[in-house]
């Protein structure tokens, strides 16, 4: 596919080393945990109000661009809510993001929001009541900013997970190396956060009622 060309980079992005992965297996699941490094002068309320305004467009580099586009400025493709209405709780969305900017590597999900607040944010891809892939992000407020932990969750406990989806789940939705990818992805586009969301949060702060 054609990719959507990179947006200009004004910040270095995070490496991977700036950040604790652990990784390990559970009933044929597969669980990622991620403690990225703080995120300053960014709060949990802002993180909350991201989460539900991701949609559209913000100044970047003297020109307006989509925010997600901005998130990640090489990776990320699209970001659409699918469903009406106010962006939060069963809001579905459909992600699509070029991990590495390489289309091999193609990231695209329809995922539902089960939670969103300022202590956490929940996306979940369900098939028939089964959690094909689970993503919860954790905040936790400090003195200059707050902590964030990521967990994702590859697979289900359930009995259709353990004798189907779950195979599934790391065949084509994240095998080994796209997993990878995705955790270096995910670093970055955690650690863009506090170059720019301060600024936006005020900047729509001062201007909503």
């Amino acid at each position: 596919m054609d990719l959507p060309a990179p947006r200009p980079v004004l910040w270095p992005l995070r490496p991977l080393d700036s950040a604790g992965v652990s990784t390990s297996s559970d009933e044929s699941r597969t669980l990622v945990t991620i403690a990225h490094a703080p995120l300053e002068q960014v709060t949990p309320e802002m993180l909350a109000w991201w989460f539900t305004h991701i949609p559209g467009d913000m100044r970047h580099a003297g020109t307006t661009w989509p925010r997600y586009l901005v998130w990640h400025p090489l990776d990320h493709i699209s970001y659409e809510a699918t469903t009406p209405g106010v962006i939060g709780p069963g809001t579905r969305l459909h992600i699509t993001e070029a991990l590495g900017r390489d289309p091999s590597m193609l990231l695209d999900l329809e995922v539902m929001i089960e939670t969103v607040d300022s202590q956490s944010a929940v996306i979940t891809k369900r098939i028939l009541g089964s959690s094909l892939v689970q993503l919860e992000n954790e905040f936790t407020r400090t003195n200059s900013g707050c902590r964030y932990v990521t967990h994702l969750t590859i697979g289900d406990t359930t009995t259709l997970g353990r004798l189907f989806l779950n195979r599934t789940a790391h065949q084509r939705a994240f095998p080994p190396a796209k997993l990878t990818a995705w955790i270096r992805h995910h670093i970055e586009e955690i650690g863009n956060l506090e170059n720019f969301l301060p600024d936006l949060y005020r900047y729509h702060s001062d201007r909503e009622p």
